[in-house]
């Protein structure tokens, strides 16, 4: 039996199952990408088929590619081209300023520019992502171009500038746009609004209370949902970790009030959430009457008052009834029981419509990572952060539209 381990890949996401990504290669340094992004394709569930230029197969070999993407790579006419009749969506990485001006100007001049002309007559979903110097990224010819790919409906993606040129994106993050193209256009996408991290009360001008939250967990969420196809607004907190994905919606709330005050106001916003899942590890008592200086040292002791804080739950579970509100529920020592019962608890007291469930001693290390609670007497155990965001998208496709 011959060794498949080296071209194993880990199991991301599901977002990219059962799709078939036809990848454009053309020339241009940003070629010797084309591995890791191939592999990043497949840790979605792609199915690839991969069509390259000449100029693309003198800086990488064939093989590499194929390898990478354990499927045929098209490198001439000669190869058989029927099965880009079942492609999903394109993705054209690099993208030279060649191949984008024959793509709008119809020239079939390779194979893959006849795939691309195929694929803009089938309206399929197709993102290019140019990579170029800046004396050809700054030209207004360039700026031209970009905009006709738009005016095609296809979705343009631009790097940072970095030592002279316009790189390209780092492969999760052109990954994860991809992912939300193609799936944007399930039925049942929401716009979802998260809260992650944790949050804190100044005691002084340096000192401050605060919780413990990495952000993790919600990012996780986070994450899974835009590649669903999701609009997620993320409203976070202090955390230790950051998304992977930097076209998500970040807004920094560190303190309960300004969180609050930025649901409230997304709430009443032109285009509100259909959804709102409360991840933050939001304090429960702030300081009162904070020191505007820093409280000198030097003393044996000196006390803090606290108050009970404002519930962010219980306001937009007012002001949103008919949303769907999901919560966190994190207790230590309790029972499997008790924590489920504190679960539904916290649905009716809540007004929850599901709440996913911890014991603060399995979240790092534990058979089970949390529990799923719902209004209809679902229980379900959920191993994973994966498992989790898994779940919470199965629910917010089921809400419908109306």
């Amino acid at each position: 039996m011959s060794d498949t381990s080296d071209i194993d890949v880990d199991v991301a996401s599901d977002a990219l199952s059962d799709k078939h990504i036809l990848v454009a290669i053309s020339g241009g340094i940003a070629v010797v990408d084309s591995v890791r992004l191939l592999r990043e394709l497949r840790r979605h569930g792609a199915k690839i088929t991969v069509v390259m230029t000449h100029s693309a197969q003198e800086i990488i070999s064939p093989l590499a590619i194929e390898w990478a993407s354990q499927s045929q790579v098209i490198t001439d006419w000669e190869a058989d081209m029927s099965q880009l009749d079942v492609v999903d969506a394109v993705l054209v990485c690099p993208a030279t300023r060649h191949t984008i001006g024959c793509h709008i100007h119809g020239i079939l001049d390779t194979p893959m520019q006849m795939a691309l002309s195929a694929a803009r007559g089938r309206n399929l979903p197709m993102l290019f992502i140019p990579s170029m110097h800046n004396s050809l990224s700054k030209d207004v010819v360039t700026d031209d171009l970009c905009e006709e790919l738009e005016n095609f409906g296809h979705d343009v993606f631009w790097g940072d500038e970095q030592e002279g040129r316009r790189k390209q994106p780092d492969v999760v993050q052109i990954i994860g746009l991809l992912c939300h193209l193609i799936n944007s256009n399930l039925p049942n996408r929401k716009r979802v609004a998260l809260t992650l991290g944790a949050t804190r009360s100044a005691i002084d001008s340096v000192r401050w209370v605060q919780n413990t939250s990495t952000g993790k967990t919600g990012f996780d969420i986070a994450e899974y949902l835009y590649r669903m196809g999701h609009k997620v607004t993320i409203l976070r907190g202090i955390v230790s970790v950051n998304s992977v994905l930097s076209s998500q919606d970040i807004r920094e709330c560190t303190e309960p009030e300004t969180m609050l005050s930025e649901l409230v106001n997304i709430s009443q916003s032109e285009n509100p959430p259909h959804a709102w899942i409360f991840s933050a590890a939001v304090l429960d008592y702030t300081v009162v009457n904070s020191s505007e200086n820093k409280i000198k040292s030097g003393k044996d002791n000196f006390s803090i008052e606290l108050q009970k804080s404002k519930k962010h739950i219980d306001i937009i579970s007012k002001s949103c009834v008919n949303d769907l509100k999901i919560g966190f529920k994190l207790e230590s020592g309790y029972t499997k029981q008790e924590l489920i019962q504190s679960s539904l608890n916290s649905l009716k007291n809540n007004r929850l419509d599901a709440v996913i469930a911890n014991h603060l001693e399995n979240v790092n290390d534990g058979p089970v990572r949390a529990y799923w609670v719902d209004t209809e007497g679902t229980i379900i155990d959920l191993e994973s952060n994966f498992s989790i965001a898994k779940v919470i998208e199965k629910r917010l496709s089921q809400v419908s539209d109306d």
